[in-house]
């Protein structure tokens, strides 16, 4: 199975609804970021990994991903020790735009999707599930949501 590796502080950095958010409120950036790919890949059958740097900053649960603290380390280390230990990295998609990471997993055979690249699936997925919704609501159903008469 496809297991795909996310440097997380990275796409926080490329993501519009990430980006701003993390200079005032890192763990909300993090919250985002998994809820995000969590409806990302909800109906995919992959194996996520999401590696974020430094220690855990509050509880972050996911129902589609792994999601592993650096702690002492970057998280660009601990994504070059899962990619040395995997039995197969040409399974591997690395999520990244980190030059010297990215070619570290193109040696290995890694698949590498810059994180430019992945951000703008995400967030042309993200419109089309908001303009779903709101046409999936009827006009009743909107009036009587914001109590017009």
């Amino acid at each position: 199975m496809k297991q795909i590796l996310i440097d997380g502080n990275n796409l926080i950095g490329k993501l519009k609804s990430t980006k701003s958010l993390q200079k005032k409120d890192k763990q909300g950036s993090r919250e985002k970021l998994v809820f995000v790919l969590d409806r990302h890949f909800a109906d995919k059958k992959q194996n996520v990994t999401l590696h974020l740097d430094g220690f855990p900053g509050g509880t972050l649960s996911s129902s589609k991903m792994k999601i592993v603290y650096s702690n002492n380390k970057t998280a660009d280390d601990k994504i070059r020790d899962q990619i040395s230990r995997s039995k197969n990295p040409k399974l591997m998609t690395l999520v990244s735009s980190d030059f010297a990471l990215a070619q570290f997993a193109k040696k290995c055979s890694c698949e590498i999707i810059k994180s430019e690249v992945f951000t703008k699936k995400l967030e042309s997925a993200n419109s089309k599930s908001e303009e779903e919704i709101t046409r999936s609501i009827s006009n009743e159903e909107m009036l009587r949501l914001f109590e017009v008469s």
